[in-house]
């Protein structure tokens, strides 16, 4: 399956639920170990408004947030401040132009295959004593998802979608074990579940159709994902009922990792 070059994200869509979405960000940011100076990256940057967040906080020497997302950029205009630029590029093409000191990706590598190879790159980008911060979506095996992926397998959407939405992210415990592989001293992997509580299961389809759906979106013909959200809407809400409010547990894991010095990092 070839992957179009259409652009299916969204910032209006997608900034619906920023209290929500937004959590898990200052969650990662909260791990990071400021030091003066830094040169940071935001991989998967989206409109840049937490970029902009992340780098005034860190008093960062150099922030620079890339996003294949033109759309997604477009969204974030007028957050220029000094030591803070965008670039409209892919993470798997990526490369720095000096060591970093802090690579970080706020629910962006979900989407990329490889994670063992991916993270091992990183590792290679950052400076001595240099830091990773990674937040995931980790809910595949969610309603929100299963639904999804079923559906895709269904004909007409499987000539167009294959398998669907391959899973990429990794356990806790795989994460962790990666980490350490690559020498890593410290690290801080854990598996967190948000609490967002929806109005209804249409309420769910408006969060998902900001994210895990531009997915489906991006491979089909407007008129089938038309069609496809229609039956997946009536899926979910079948799922779910007719609760209102409705608990939407979320599950995501948040990776921090720094080399160290005698045990400790250096600042």
């Amino acid at each position: 399956m070839t992957k179009p070059s259409v652009d299916t994200w969204n910032p209006g869509q997608y900034v619906k639920f920023s209290q929500e979405r937004d959590q898990p960000f200052y969650d990662l940011m909260h791990l990071v170990k400021p030091k003066p100076d830094m040169h940071v990256v935001d991989l998967g940057c989206g409109t840049g408004v937490l970029t902009k967040v992340l780098h005034q906080t860190l008093k960062a020497k150099e922030t620079l947030g890339i996003d294949a997302s033109a759309a997604m950029l477009q969204g974030g205009q007028g957050l220029v401040v000094p030591g803070l630029a965008f670039e409209q590029i892919t993470i798997e093409t990526y490369t720095p132009k000096r060591p970093l000191d802090l690579i970080f990706s706020n629910a962006a590598l979900q989407w990329l295959p490889g994670h063992r190879d991916l993270i091992a790159k990183l590792a290679t980008y950052l400076a001595p004593h240099g830091q990773l911060a990674i937040q995931m979506p980790a809910n595949f095996d969610a309603p929100t998802h299963v639904i999804a992926r079923e559906l895709a397998l269904e004909e007409p959407y499987r000539a167009y979608l294959g398998e669907g939405l391959t899973r990429h992210v990794l356990s806790a415990e795989e994460y962790a074990q990666l980490l350490y592989d690559l020498g890593f001293k410290q690290q801080h992997v854990r598996l967190q579940v948000y609490p967002p509580v929806m109005e209804s299961s249409e309420a769910i389809v408006e969060w998902v159709k900001g994210s895990l759906l531009t997915y489906y979106q991006r491979y089909l013909p407007s008129d089938l994902f038309a069609t496809f959200l229609s039956t997946y809407s009536e899926r979910l809400h079948h799922h779910y009922g007719d609760q209102r409010p409705l608990f939407f547990p979320f599950k995501r894991l948040l990776l921090w990792a720094g080399i160290a010095v005698f045990g400790i990092l250096t600042s």
